[in-house]
This record gives C-alpha cells, structure tokens and sequence, in this order.
C-alpha cells in the first residue's frame, strides 16, 4: 500500500491489515483527512508528521508493535476517537492533554504501568480504557473531570487502588488488586489492612492524621502555584527549581479530594475497600482493591467522607 500516492484532498483512509510497516511523512500532507485506520498493520513507529494532520477525529493504530508515539500526536486538536490497544507501549506521551476534542481513548492490551497526570485536563475525555496493562496506581485527578464517566482498568493485576473520584461513575475493575505490589517498581506505598496502594512516582510522603505541619517544600510550592499563573509561570526560570518540580507547578500532582487544594509533593490518603461499600455489591464482594481519597492536609483526611 503506497500512501504517497493517496490525493491530499482524501478525508477517508481504511488501511488496515496491509502489513504496513511504517508510515511515510508524507501523510503530512492529507491535511483534510478526517478518518485514518491503521489497525493491524506491522508498524513499529509513527512518524511525526501525523500531528500535521489537523482535521483528523478518529485515528485507530490498534494491534501493531509500537513501543512509544510521537509527542505530535498532541497537535491534533479535532482528535475526538483514539484507539491505540493491542501494542507495546508502555508509556504515553505527557502532550495528549493537548488532544482538546478527545473523547474516547482506548490503550487496552499494552505494557503501560502508569498514566500521565496531565490526561486529567482533557476537557472532552468520556470514556477511557487502559485494561489488560501493568498500571501499578493511577493519576490522583482521574474522575475529577465530570466528563469522564467510562473508566476500564480490568486485569491490571497490580492496581489496587481507584481515587475517589471514580466513585458513583461506571468503572470495570475485574481482575485488578488479584497480585501483591511489584517491589521492583520502588514506588511509595501505604498500607491499610490486607491492602497496599503504590503512590505515583512523584509523591515523595504520605502523610497521617497525626502530622500537624506540612514540609517546607510542599508549602514552598503551594505558595508558588499561588503567585504564578499557568501564563506567568515563564517568567520563573527552570533553573531556579529542579525540573521535575517546575514542571509540577504547572501541572500538579493532584487536587485534594475534600477541598481541591493543588498538592505537589505529599499526600494524605484514605482508603475505602470496595467490599465495605455499596459498589462491592457490583462486583460480588470478592474485589482486593478499595478507592483512595488524597486529601491535602490531616485535617481534610480526617473530615473527608466517601459516601
């Protein structure tokens, strides 16, 4: 299948099962391509000049061998339907947050074992489906966005904690929490009965009841996130912070669940077992997973309530 010789004015491109094996970059140019079907093909990459493709709304790349894709793929503003399942990936690029049309975003069956915290902002995000991958937490924001209302996270054998947020909307956890915590993930974790919940990477305490004072850090960057906006945040020089905390400034680590107060650094978790709640009832009692609220303080930890 020759995609060079496809005519720029083409909105429409059913290309799957042909054994493709790599995407020219001249499909930069089928600017008013709408519909692009890439499935079951035998690509390994994808070029970066499919972020040129600005009018694109449904891109299907599912059942290929791709290990990563390309952070272009934030330029395609129109992008309404992703579906990227079936493939190696273990990552997804921090730019899909730019995807601004995105409603349905499918990663089943790859070897993802985090999210990036910046999906929480995808203003149009309906449904996402990550099950069948090696997602060891999620983002402390996913489910604050009252779009979002589908999440699939089945059979990620690790995953043993849901954030609150995702309480009352539909979620499929089937065959999540079934195995104890990867101890080569080194990830921070806390623990509460028979259940263990890894943190994100970036969280660097978990705080308790009994702490009264916040870290300095924590507080430094509180107070930034206060005195800088988004669109001033250019005026603070990268080299003023370690970039990983610039970087949380711009994009938090989460938003306390009982008060929405940004948090950077640490958080105060609470767990709820699904089996000591009505949704245990959905799934016949037998889930070894439970919703974690991340409060911003002690004193939200010790106010928040799920129900």
């Amino acid at each position: 299948m020759n995609l060079s010789k496809v005519k720029t004015s083409t909105t429409v491109r059913y290309l799957h099962s042909n054994n493709i094996v790599m995407v020219p970059g001249t499909i930069g140019a089928l600017i008013k391509l709408q519909y692009l079907d890439l499935s079951d093909n035998a690509l390994t990459i994808v070029c970066p000049e499919i972020g040129r493709l600005r009018s694109l709304r449904h891109l299907r790349l599912a059942s290929n061998q791709l290990q990563f894709l390309p952070p272009e793929l934030g330029n395609l503003k129109e992008l309404q339907i992703l579906d990227i399942s079936a493939n190696h990936l273990t990552s997804l690029p921090e730019t899909l947050h730019l995807c601004l049309s995105l409603q349905i975003l499918t990663a089943d069956q790859n070897r993802l074992w985090c999210l990036p915290r910046q999906i929480c902002q995808l203003p149009n995000l309906n449904e996402l489906s990550v099950a069948g991958n090696c997602l060891l937490f999620l983002p402390l924001d996913l489910g604050r966005s009252r779009e979002l209302q589908y999440i699939y996270v089945d059979n990620n054998i690790h995953l043993s904690g849901l954030p609150s947020y995702l309480y009352n909307k539909v979620v499929g956890c089937n065959g999540c929490g079934s195995l104890l915590q990867n101890s080569e993930a080194k990830l921070l974790s806390f623990t509460s009965g028979q259940l263990s919940i890894s943190l994100p990477v970036e969280v660097n305490t978990a705080g308790v009841a009994a702490d009264s004072v916040l870290p300095l850090q924590e507080l430094t960057m509180r107070v930034l996130h206060e005195l800088y906006s988004k669109k001033d945040l250019n005026f603070l020089s990268p080299v003023s912070l370690p970039r990983s905390l610039f970087e949380l400034l711009k994009y938090p680590l989460g938003h306390c669940h009982r008060c929405s107060q940004p948090m950077f650094t640490i958080v105060y978790p609470k767990l709820f077992p699904m089996r000591e709640t009505p949704m245990a009832g959905l799934h016949h009692g037998r889930m070894a997973i439970g919703y974690v609220a991340y409060c911003c303080s002690a004193q939200c930890l010790k106010s928040f309530q799920l129900l």
